[in-house]
């Protein structure tokens, strides 16, 4: 059985990051690592991670989960943070605690985060799962694809609310997170990514256009690239038939 810690991992200027990992045996190490990378506002307590977690302790697999700073446990506020500083969290948090390649498992936001990692350390990544992945997602804030009232409320507060049905609070999202995203942007040319890639969507995804994964399929360079359109999910991709999906597709990632 995999050892599980829940700790925190220190970055700069004492930040913390809430984390738990599951330590496989030693016997396993021919085989990746998994890391979970949640989705915009989501944390490592979401239903993908934790069955993911329970996955690794009964398959003795090495297995990282944790909340970007602004995210879950962590410090930092959500208002202050953007694609730059969660892609700095997961490149310290995933270089000081994890040996070896990694299979990264990115949900929607984490989808970005994955792309953007795999680009930096090609040879940390043994592959790339991603669930409605969200790459680029900052675009749609571009004063061309606002309505004038969402326009005005961006020059005049830097900042932008939605009411969600998956969240208590409104989703903010500043002028900082939009403009920092546009300067990670992985679709608008070729991407030098070669790993396994496995693609997952839900046909009824009101969150994530379909037309994304597409994208991601055309502009990585691995041939090894797969989508699974699945009818009637929606972004949550959490259904007991989902997670069955996932864990497949871990296990069937295939080794360097």
């Amino acid at each position: 059985m995999g050892m599980v810690k829940a700790s925190f991992f220190e970055i700069n200027d004492g930040q913390k990051l809430a984390f738990s990992q599951v330590i496989g045996s030693k016997k396993r190490k021919n085989l990746p690592g998994v890391v979970f990378l949640s989705g915009l506002k989501s944390d490592k307590e979401g239903t993908k991670a934790v069955f993911l977690s329970k996955w690794a302790e009964e398959n003795d697999r090495d297995f990282l989960r944790f909340d970007y700073r602004g995210h879950g446990a962590s410090s930092g506020m959500f208002e202050d943070t953007s694609i730059s500083d969660w892609l700095d969290d997961t490149k310290k948090i995933v270089m000081g605690l994890t040996s070896g390649a990694q299979i990264l498992v990115g949900s929607s936001l984490g989808g970005w985060i994955s792309l953007l990692f795999a680009r930096m350390f090609p040879e940390k990544v043994a592959g790339i799962i991603g669930i409605a992945a969200a790459p680029d997602f900052t675009v749609q804030y571009s004063s061309k694809n606002l309505t004038h009232d969402k326009r005005l409320e961006l020059s005049s507060t830097g900042k932008l609310s939605f009411y969600s049905e998956y969240f208590d609070e409104p989703l903010i999202i500043t002028q900082k997170l939009i403009e920092d995203g546009n300067n990670n942007l992985v679709l608008t040319k070729e991407q030098s990514i070669d790993c396994p890639v496995r693609l997952f969507h839900g046909s009824h995804d009101e969150d994530v256009p379909l037309s994304t994964s597409i994208n991601i399929l055309k502009k990585m360079r691995s041939d090894d690239i797969q989508l699974q359109i699945i009818k009637g999910i929606d972004h949550r991709f959490s259904t007991p038939y989902c997670l069955e999906l996932l864990k497949t597709a871990v296990e069937e990632v295939p080794l360097p």
